[in-house]
């Protein structure tokens, strides 16, 4: 089975989002996947730059990172900061918890992330930063 990889290094502001969304859509294409499936990565891809934006760095610049995987129909994405990191994973997984209340933020981010990939997980350490790792099955539609 043939592996292809990518890694993508950017500033934690928030205009680099969309770049991230947009980068990850296009590696994806390979993948022929449906207009539903690039929509629900990017959406994913979002909230979990966002995520490091605003609750790793807060109001600091610094790298976050995505390495992405295809093997088979099987999109895998890592996306990472080295911020403050997650003292409570399960806790912020909650919907409607959310770190920065005062920014009145949704805290449906990783509910968000839940509902548009088949897999998540989220490794974290105060201190140390967070890594959410995504999964996906591309091209199940009409199989």
């Amino acid at each position: 089975m043939n592996k292809n990889e990518m890694k993508l290094e950017f500033d934690s502001l928030s205009a680099n989002e969309a770049f991230a969304r947009v980068t990850v859509a296009a590696f994806m294409a390979q993948m022929n996947p449906s207009m539903e499936e690039v929509a629900d990565v990017k959406t994913a891809v979002s909230e979990a730059v966002t995520n490091a934006v605003i609750h790793g760095y807060g109001e600091e610049v610094h790298k976050i990172t995505i390495t992405g995987s295809i093997e088979g129909q099987q999109l895998l994405l890592e996306i990472a900061d080295q911020g403050v990191g997650i003292a409570d994973v399960k806790k912020a997984m909650e919907p409607l918890y959310t770190s920065r209340p005062e920014l009145e933020r949704s805290g449906m981010g990783f509910l968000f992330m839940e509902a548009f990939m088949d897999e998540i997980q989220v490794f974290s350490k105060p201190g140390d930063g967070t890594t959410v790792v995504m999964k996906k099955m591309i091209g199940q539609h009409g199989a």
